[in-house]
């Protein structure tokens, strides 16, 4: 099974450059509304048939789950977790920061990652108990910054509207206590910055498990802690599904867990 990885990162690689190149022959006239705020166009449908295609060829009894096809059969064993281009919106409009994001699903835990940010050539990997890598390069967030010494990522609401408030009492308290906050437009994007040690946190609620998949296990293998927003530690395959994560380095991780669980306690998160 190893030595698919190798094979699955020049896949997505090559993925990835299709994607960029076909930026410049991108029609807006292929963006089709999934859901309100929610785009998607061509190019995510032929990036997942192509990624789906291949990883098929490497491991042939694996099951996937992925954004643009809902009609796939999951496995017992082994899942590709799929999102061919995280930050559909940014591609759309021609801004930086969008990627492909692949997990490895083994029963219960994420075993290997990679989040490919196509437009500046960056490829995150990580594979349990091995550590996480961007261009080969080691990543290690053991020592990183304090809240109030960092940047914290986030992702706004854009359809599920119903937990605002409590988002923006957490957004208050990053506002005061952090040296600013950021969002890209890419959960994928988000997640590695925290393993690359860029942003010290990163929160959210509303996702879907091909948004995080690739990020959980990046950040941890980063040295980072993950979890719900109540900061319970539960399996992957659960988490996948909880629709909110917070991510963080070790110094950093306490005080915003003790803000979502505090504001988001009453919704369920």
């Amino acid at each position: 099974m190893k030595n698919s990885f190798p094979k699955a990162l020049e896949l997505i690689q090559n993925v990835g450059e299709w994607i960029y190149k076909e930026k410049n022959h991108f029609s807006s006239s292929s963006i089709k509304v999934k859901s309100f705020n929610s785009f998607v166009s061509y190019i995510d449908i032929e990036a997942e048939k192509k990624l789906i295609r291949g990883l098929k060829l490497l491991i042939p009894d694996s099951g996937f789950i992925a954004e643009e096809n809902h009609n796939l059969e999951a496995s017992d064993d082994y899942n590709w977790i799929i999102d061919p281009l995280d930050g559909t919106t940014n591609y759309i409009h021609d801004l930086a920061h969008y990627s492909i994001s692949v997990a490895l699903l083994n029963g219960d835990e994420i075993v290997w990652s990679a989040i490919y940010d196509v437009s500046n050539f960056k490829m995150y990997t990580a594979e349990k108990d091995m550590g996480a890598f961007c261009n080969g390069k080691r990543l290690n967030i053991q020592n990183g910054k304090k809240m109030h010494d960092g940047i914290i990522g986030t992702g706004f609401p854009y359809y599920d509207f119903s937990q605002v408030d409590s988002y923006l009492s957490v957004l208050k308290k990053c506002f005061e206590y952090s040296r600013g906050v950021r969002r890209f437009g890419s959960a994928a994007i988000d997640l590695s910055f925290v393993a690359e040690g860029k942003f010290v946190a990163f929160f959210e609620y509303g996702l879907a498990p091909w948004d995080i998949a690739a990020g959980i296990l990046l950040v941890r293998e980063s040295g980072g802690i993950v979890s719900k927003f109540n900061g319970k530690q539960i399996p992957d395959k659960n988490l996948l599904f909880e629709r909110n994560i917070v991510a963080a380095n070790s110094a950093s991780y306490e005080t915003l867990i003790n803000w979502t669980s505090e504001y988001f306690k009453e919704t369920g998160l």
